[in-house]
């Protein structure tokens, strides 16, 4: 017998097809040719007695075929399927019988409700992950100082040149920037009522003791907390973590402690040069713009702001500096084995973080105010 596929009309009935040779993969594309010309005749059987091979593509083919009959609403009949291939078309034409399911309507309060629950539940879940990495990075700093040899000083210095030094250009001119335009709107402002001179309060005040960490802080976060979350997340998905615990070392020790005290002693340092470049450019814009020399605007900077604005911002810094580390940490060893979740981590990761830095700033605000500083 023939192996080439056939879908032939029967002499007897216009409407009844008698398939024969092979109905497998090797033929699919003339099968497909086949089925599309029967498919739009109103077919009523088809003969399947002179088959001499069928494959499940085949079978699925001729389901499909019989499925399709939109000119009768009675499912078209199959035959011939006692012989040797009976067992595979009997199973294919059991597929798919149940109609699609249909969504039950949805209560919207409770819709909302499953909505707060679910959000309620990641927060908790971000939250025991935060404080799980606060306790292993509290584990691993003990240990460092109860054997001082094990503590990896050369990645300390590496991480805090990348996060410290090499950040050092970008956050001078952003907070320079930032300076220079509260400078100029509060002149701008401020020449209505013939207060001028109290731009270098504003300036001072504002730059040493929000400004300048909190900008500071979020820039970092964006730069250096993704940049962490990403590596981890990285050695995560290559399984270099878990080889450093087979292994004997702890990776909180061997990877995350650097980086987070590199943060924690590059923060307040990123903080002062960030605060100096800020006067300075509220200086420039006060000279060139507002008519204001050097000196007077230096005298007058001495009698607005005192050592305890500064000691407010500089005091945030290092506590800022942990929970942009915590972070970045706690997402990157969240990381599953995908690119999309190395993504999703990372940005994770620069949001929580910015979030965090500035209810942490609120809360000090509040804290200092109530003590008087």
């Amino acid at each position: 017998m023939s192996n080439v596929p056939t879908l032939q009309v029967s002499a007897a009935d216009p409407h009844a097809f008698d398939a024969g040779g092979a109905w497998n993969l090797a033929n699919v594309e003339a099968l497909e040719r086949l089925c599309e010309r029967a498919a739009g005749t109103g077919v009523k059987s088809i003969d399947l007695r002179r088959v001499t091979a069928l494959d499940t593509i085949g079978a699925w083919l001729l389901e499909r075929t019989a499925r399709g009959n939109v000119a009768r609403p009675a499912q078209t009949a199959i035959t011939g399927v006692d012989g040797p291939h009976g067992d595979l078309m009997r199973q294919v034409q059991r597929l798919n019988r149940g109609g699609s399911a249909q969504p039950s309507p949805v209560n919207p309060v409770l819709q909302k409700l499953d909505q707060i629950g679910s959000g309620g539940q990641r927060l908790m879940s971000d939250a025991a992950a935060f404080l799980h990495m606060f306790g292993a990075f509290s584990a691993a700093l003990l240990g460092a100082l109860r054997h001082p040899r094990s503590f990896r000083l050369t990645s300390t210095v590496y991480q805090l040149g990348r996060v410290g030094w090499q950040a050092v250009p970008i956050m001078v001119l952003i907070t320079f920037l930032i300076g220079a335009i509260i400078a100029q709107q509060g002149i701008f402002h401020f020449r209505r009522f013939g207060a001028e001179s109290y731009v270098v309060d504003m300036v001072g005040i504002l730059v040493l003791r929000e400004i300048g960490v909190l900008i500071v802080a979020i820039m970092v976060a964006g730069r250096s907390g993704s940049a962490y979350t990403a590596e981890i997340g990285a050695m995560k998905m290559r399984e270099e973590i878990d080889a450093l615990s087979t292994m004997g070392l702890d990776p909180v020790a061997v990877l995350i402690l650097p980086r987070i005290l590199a943060l924690i002693v590059a923060l307040p340092i990123l903080a002062f040069l960030g605060s100096l470049a800020a006067l300075y450019g509220g200086g420039l814009v006060a000279w060139l713009y507002g008519g204001m020399s050097p000196a007077i605007f230096i005298a007058r900077l001495h009698e607005a702001v005192s050592v305890t604005h500064f000691e407010v911002g500089i005091i945030k810094a290092p506590f800022m500096a942990l929970v942009i580390g915590l972070v970045a940490a706690a997402q990157g060893l969240s990381v599953k084995g995908s690119a999309e979740s190395l993504g999703q981590q990372t940005t994770s990761s620069v949001v929580k973080s910015i979030f965090l830095v500035i209810v942490l700033d609120g809360l000090f605000a509040v804290f200092f105010a109530s003590i008087g500083m």
